[in-house]
């Protein structure tokens, strides 16, 4: 990518996904695009609909350069906090890329310690191509993963939505009370468990 004046080497886009839900781990994507191999339509994936972004998920898999996913868990997010744990997951995507970046863009005003350079990017995922692919991938990852713990715990509406804190998800913590993959740090959560005991 030649989208950082002044900079020799690939660039890497980095984003996450989860950092609001209740439940579920979060997750993050870093992406290092092919100049020779652009993809249209790339944006934030907040922004495209659920069949877009499997397309384009496609797509950002064959044609990158290199991609790769990093994930913190339920209890390092209770552990460490929810920042934290994002921060730990882009730490892991970046660690996980076949090809070391010379510079990891990262969305927000956040960064993670890399081993390159770092530099953020305020709504990056809606004005850098590669962070717009990390947010992509790293959201695409994360719904099917709760697509996959809705099975588990049916009774929660994961695959409905995503373990945020709609008022279903709510009315189903009251009624089923809490579940392992529920992040016991963040507040309803937390209610919940100090009334119960």
């Amino acid at each position: 990518m030649k989208t950082v004046p002044g900079v020799s080497g690939y660039v890497a886009g980095v984003d996450e996904a989860g950092r609001g839900p209740l439940a579920g781990p979060v997750i993050a994507a870093a992406v290092i695009l092919d100049e020779a191999n652009p993809i249209a339509g790339l944006a934030d994936s907040k922004t495209l609909s659920a069949s877009r972004r499997e397309t384009l998920a496609v797509l950002i898999k064959e044609r990158a350069r290199c991609w790769a996913l990093g994930r913190a868990e339920v209890e390092e997010i209770d552990h460490l906090n929810i920042l934290q744990a994002s921060l730990l997951a882009m730490q892991r995507a970046v660690a996980a890329l076949k090809i070391e970046p010379v510079l990891a863009l990262i969305d927000g005003n956040q960064s993670p310690i890399l081993s390159c350079q770092v530099q953020t990017v305020v709504r990056g995922d809606a004005t850098i191509p590669a962070i717009s692919a990390a947010s992509i991938l790293a959201k695409v990852a994360r719904d099917a993963e709760m697509r996959e713990l809705d099975m588990l715990y049916p009774e929660y509406g994961f695959a409905q939505h995503k373990g945020y804190p709609t008022d279903l998800h709510l009315r189903a913590l009251e009624r089923s009370g809490v579940s392992p993959t529920h992040r016991r740090s963040f507040g309803p959560v937390r209610r919940l468990l100090d009334r119960s005991g």
